[in-house]
C-alpha cells in the first residue's frame, strides 16, 4: 500500500522537485525498435514510466497477427520484459493507460489484462482511439513503483 501511496506523491512532487540529475532513460529491454523517436522508460525519482507499447514482436515493427486477443497478449508481454529488464515487475505498476482503436473490443482486452494483473489492480484508464501506430488495435502505457 506504501508503493502505491508514494506513487501517487510522486505525481505532485517531480515536476518541483526533479533535477536533470534525477532523470535516467532506460532502453535495454529490445521491445522498441532502435530508430524510434522515444525511450521505452524513463525514471525520475522511484517512478518508472514506460511508454506505449503496442502489439509488435519485440525489436520490430510488426504487429503479430490476429487482432485484438493476440496483439494485447502481446503488448502485456512487451510491458512485462520492459518491467524485467529494469528490475520491476507487474506487481510495481501502479498505473494503465488503455487505448483501444475500437472501444468495442474493452471486454476483449480485459480478459487478457487480466492474465497479467490481479487484486489489487492498478489505477486505470482507457478510451477509443481513431487509430493506433502501425494500424495496431490496442496500445497501453504503464507507471510503476521502483521500491
Amino acid at each position: 500500500m506504501f508503493k502505491y501511496l508514494m506513487a501517487g506523491a510522486a505525481l505532485f512532487s517531480v515536476a518541483s522537485f526533479a533535477t536533470a540529475d534525477d532523470v535516467k532513460f532506460l532502453n535495454v529491454s529490445g521491445t522498441v525498435a532502435r530508430d524510434l523517436p522515444f525511450s521505452e522508460a524513463v525514471q525520475v525519482g522511484d517512478m518508472v514510466y514506460l511508454s506505449g507499447q503496442v502489439g509488435v514482436k519485440p525489436g520490430s515493427m510488426t504487429l503479430v497477427e490476429g487482432g485484438i486477443r493476440p496483439e494485447a497478449k502481446q503488448v502485456m508481454e512487451n510491458i512485462q520484459a520492459v518491467l524485467v529488464k529494469n528490475g520491476l515487475s507487474l506487481r510495481d505498476v501502479v498505473k494503465c493507460t488503455v487505448m483501444l482503436a475500437d472501444i468495442g473490443e474493452w471486454a476483449t482486452f480485459n480478459e487478457v489484462y487480466r492474465e497479467y494483473f490481479s487484486a489489487p489492480f492498478p489505477t486505470r484508464s482507457a478510451f477509443g482511439t481513431s487509430g493506433l501506430g502501425l494500424g495496431a488495435r490496442v496500445e497501453v502505457e504503464c507507471w510503476a513503483a521502483k521500491d
